[in-house]
């Protein structure tokens, strides 16, 4: 099959690319490359995904270039079978510095690929959503039906794509899934996010910094439950026109998880405490209830399990990403 994986050079769209092309998947990225991190992270998941290619049966072709451009876009999506929409710009907190590039990018860029979909026929348009879309929670766990009041631009601007899509899916009988990711993590991680940073200031024994009073929850998602759920709606209908929750249904303190990767990494060091963004959630944790029912959705990995995992990991490939976090 062709999978075109927009910001596929991005830390969830570089694995997602990854494993199409390892599993015999004609693969096609489009990313813009833009420096919102150090771009060597970027090419190094376009090149673990090219080498996943040459390994397995698959293919991998990488162009580099903006949703924002729709001639791009609907030339992209006529080669597709499946389009995988994870781009956007990203981060909570530099969206209230400049929300018109989130909508720019965030929705208009969606909307490109939207139109290209619909008049190509494509078997299936999955994208990315964000539990940023919830905002201020009025109970918990979040369902899928909890209102959606986001408090950050970015969050506005994901919550407008994904109605866009799931309009599209009505009017349009366009086959489109919205996934509301909850803070993703794990190898090749965008750097500066809250367990990138304990992880790397612990082992260059420097402090935690948590922001705020640190009893904000979050439910952090291993990258590899990520994956599985994406690729299962290769073989699947169920979902079309659905918006689903991919958590781990396991939220644990912020300060809590700081402490527990400063005991694991430098214990005799004490957590530092700044004052916290007002666009940052306070809590989130997910039900994931229909995306169990209607993908068979399991999250494999605690925050604990995680967290070992990324910390094996982070050792291993301390000599390439290390100064990338920290910087």
């Amino acid at each position: 099959m062709h999978v075109l994986v927009t910001g596929g050079a991005g830390f969830i769209g570089g694995h997602l690319a990854e494993r199409f092309a390892a599993d015999g998947h004609d693969v096609v990225v489009l990313d813009n490359l833009d420096p919102f991190y150090d771009l060597d992270i970027k090419r190094h998941n376009i090149e673990t995904a090219r080498d996943a290619a040459e390994t397995g049966d698959g293919s991998y072709e990488f162009v580099e270039g903006d949703v924002r451009n729709a001639e791009l876009v609907s030339d992209l999506v006529s080669e597709a079978d499946y389009v995988y929409h994870q781009a956007a710009q990203a981060g909570v907190r530099p969206s209230v510095e400049n929300p018109r590039k989130y909508d720019e990018v965030n929705v208009d860029g969606t909307l490109n690929l939207l139109d290209a979909c619909r008049d190509s026929g494509i078997e299936r348009f999955v994208m990315a959503s964000s539990s940023s879309v919830y905002g201020v929670p009025r109970s918990l766990p979040y369902e899928e039906t909890h209102p959606t009041t986001p408090v950050s631009p970015y969050g506005a601007s994901k919550l407008a794509a994904e109605r866009y899509a799931m309009a599209y899916s009505e009017v349009y009988d366009l086959p489109a899934v919205a996934l509301r990711y909850f803070t993703v993590y794990g190898p090749r991680m965008r750097p500066n996010m809250a367990i990138s940073n304990f992880v790397s200031r612990c082992m260059n024994d420097e402090p935690p910094i948590v922001y705020g009073d640190g009893t904000q929850t979050r439910d952090f998602t291993y990258i590899d439950d990520v994956v599985d759920a994406n690729v299962t709606l290769l073989d699947t209908d169920a979902a079309d026109g659905q918006v689903l929750n991919i958590g781990s249904t396991d939220n644990i303190e912020i300060r809590t998880l700081a402490e527990e990767i400063r005991d694991q990494l430098s214990p005799d060091l004490e957590l530092v405490y700044e004052e916290r963004h007002d666009a940052d959630a306070e809590h989130t944790h997910a039900d994931t209830t229909r995306a169990q029912e209607l993908l068979g959705y399991e999250p494999s990995h605690t925050i604990r399990e995680g967290v070992g995992k990324f910390i094996e990991w982070y050792r291993d490939n301390r000599d390439w990403y290390e100064p990338l976090v920290r910087g």
